[in-house]
C-alpha cells in the first residue's frame, strides 16, 4: 500500500507479511521476518533513506498475526518493467545495480530475484538511482549450494535446471546478464529453459550482452569481474 508519513508528510510504502524467523540481529536474538533482517543488514535502515540502493526499512511492527513494514517510497519513481514497456528497448547503466548486488552479497544478503519488475528507477532527477525492492526470496549467503530456488523461474540459473543445485554469486551474476538482455531489447522474452534450448539469440544489438555469463557457473564472471567489462564502463545513463 502507499501511504504518507503523518508527521511530515514523506512518501512510505506499506506491506504485510506472515513468516517469522529466528535469527541474531544487532547482537540480540529476536523473532524478526526475513525481509526485516535482509534490508537491515544491507543498511537499508531510517539513516540511509535516499542514498541506499535498497529501499530504505523506516519501521516495522509485530501485530501477533502478522507484520506490517513501513518502508521509503520513492517518489516520483516507475519501477524498470515499466519504463521499459513505455520507452522501449534502453542502453541502461546497470553499474548502478551491480554495485548494489556486490554491496548485498558483501553484507551476506542474496537478493535471489534480481529483474526489472524488482527495480524503481526514480524519475526526479537528471541522474535517476536505481533502487532495488522485495527481498521476499532473499536468502543469507552461504558457502553451500541452494537446493530451493524461490526467485522468478524464467530467470532461474541454469545450474539449477541442469544439476538441481546453485550457489548465490553466479546466481546473482546470470539475473544480471538476463536483466541486461531485457534492458537492450525490451521487446525480447528471456527464459533460461528457452536459452538452454538454443531459443534465445543475441543479435548484434545485443553485443553487449557478456559473453562470460556462461551456463557454467565455474566459467562465469565473477561480480567484480563483470564490474570491469568494457561494456559497463562505457554505458550511457537513462533520460526519463
Amino acid at each position: 500500500y502507499a501511504g504518507w508519513r503523518m508527521t511530515d508528510s514523506f512518501s512510505v510504502s506499506i506491506t504485510h507479511i506472515f513468516l517469522y524467523l529466528v535469527h541474531v540481529l544487532n547482537g540480540k536474538t529476536s523473532m524478526v521476518p526475513l525481509e526485516v533482517l535482509f534490508m537491515t543488514k544491507v543498511e537499508g535502515g531510517p539513516a540511509s533513506v535516499g542514498p541506499s540502493a535498497p529501499v530504505s526499512l523506516l519501521d516495522w511492527y509485530d501485530l501477533e498475526q502478522e507484520v506490517l513494514l513501513v518502508m521509503e517510497r520513492p517518489f516520483p519513481c516507475v519501477s524498470l518493467l515499466k519504463y521499459m514497456e513505455n520507452s522501449g528497448p534502453l542502453k541502461e547503466d546497470v553499474a548502478k545495480v551491480l554495485k548494489s548486488a556486490i554491496t548485498m552479497h558483501t553484507k551476506g544478503i542474496f537478493h535471489g530475484d534480481i529483474k526489472a519488475k524488482n527495480l524503481l528507477l526514480e524519475t526526479g532527477s537528471s541522474d535517476p538511482q536505481v533502487r532495488v525492492i522485495d527481498f521476499g526470496c532473499g536468502c543469507l549467503v552461504q558457502e553451500e549450494p541452494y537446493f530451493i530456488f524461490s526467485g522468478t523461474s524464467a530467470y532461474a540459473p541454469p545450474e539449477l535446471l541442469t544439476c538441481g543445485r546453485y550457489e548465490a554469486a553466479p546466481t546473482t551474476v546470470w539475473q544480471l546478464g538476463a536483466l541486461l538482455y531485457k534492458m537492450l531489447d525490451a521487446e525480447q522474452y528471456f527464459s533460461t529453459s528457452e536459452f538452454l534450448r538454443g531459443r534465445i539469440n543475441f543479435n548484434k544489438d545485443l553485443s553487449q550482452v557478456p559473453k562470460d555469463c556462461s551456463t557454467n557457473p565455474n566459467q562465469r564472471a565473477t561480480l567484480e569481474q563483470i564490474q570491469q567489462q568494457p561494456w559497463l564502463q562505457n554505458q550511457t545513463h537513462v533520460k526519463p
